[in-house]
């Protein structure tokens, strides 16, 4: 029986790494919360401590007491779970199982991936006016003073001059970086990372179907993110991953589970820009 040739941990780790292969939002994510997770409900405690205190020190001149850091905690949880469920027919499959379930976890992980880069742009509701920046009918010309106004923001929200900053806009606002030829790229643009552009000003730019828009009088409202990686913490787990014969089918059908949760844990790390697109 081909059901023999199934192990759950092995394509339960071919599904994750083709998954960090799809990813964009999720790939520009704090990953080091992710703990045990079990189930839809699970939380993941992220614990940070108060700012360390620096003082003038005198040479031969008793310090003062040291200063208590006190922690605080805050909680993801981990509630969305999304699930696949495929099976390929014995006489389609014929000798090519293997090849056959490999491309269908490729298409599954590319289906979740979807998903979870969804949910991360829908989290823009959570972020305040104060870190909100509009940009009405974007053209080139205004790319590098957008850029600019939402660093300088970082900047003063003391977010460090050498920190990577991730830009994630759009198609239709990927054009109009490009159109101001600005972005520097590699040598091999194949070498760059998925979904990747380029960079400018220390933005590393990329581009995604899946970033969230609404409509308003007309024109389409982007709900673009400049951040730094640590801005959004993100946890999964593939929960379950089995193999199974159909009761009324000759084929071999493969189920799984994926739960995931994130949380914006530094909000004064990330910039939502409302972009509407001009015609230049």
């Amino acid at each position: 029986m081909s059901l023999n040739y199934f192990i759950p941990t092995v394509w339960s780790e071919t599904l994750y790494r083709a998954l960090d292969k799809e990813y964009v939002a999720v790939k520009n994510c704090t990953r080091q919360f992710e703990g045990d997770i079990r189930n839809v409900g699970d939380t993941v405690k992220i614990v940070g401590i108060s700012p360390v205190t620096v003082f003038d020190y005198t040479k031969n001149t008793d310090m003062l007491p040291p200063t208590v850091l006190s922690d605080n905690e805050r909680l993801l949880t981990v509630d969305r779970a999304k699930a696949f469920n495929f099976a390929v027919d014995d006489i389609d499959r014929a000798q090519a199982l293997p090849a056959l379930m490999k491309e269908a976890m490729r298409l599954a992980a590319s289906a979740l991936a979807d998903e979870a880069d969804k949910y991360i742009f829908s989290l823009y509701t959570g972020i305040g006016s104060s870190n909100t920046q509009t940009v009405s009918g974007l053209t080139s010309a205004g790319v590098v003073d957008m850029l600019l106004t939402a660093r300088q923001k970082l900047l003063e929200q003391n977010v460090p001059g050498n920190e990577e900053i991730i830009l994630e806009v759009p198609p239709a606002v990927a054009s109009k970086i490009i159109k101001a030829k600005i972005v520097t790229d590699t040598n091999n643009s194949a070498a760059l990372d998925k979904g990747c552009i380029g960079s400018f000003l220390g933005f590393k730019i990329f581009v995604s179907n899946n970033v969230a828009n609404e409509r308003s009088g007309g024109d389409t409202i982007y709900k673009c993110y400049a951040r730094t990686k640590r801005a959004i913490a993100f946890a999964e787990q593939i929960n379950e991953v089995e193999a199974y014969r159909p009761e009324l089918r000759f084929a071999d059908a493969v189920k799984g589970l994926h739960l995931y949760g994130a949380k914006i844990v530094y909000p004064q790390e990330i910039i939502l820009l409302n972009i509407s697109v001009g015609a230049e």
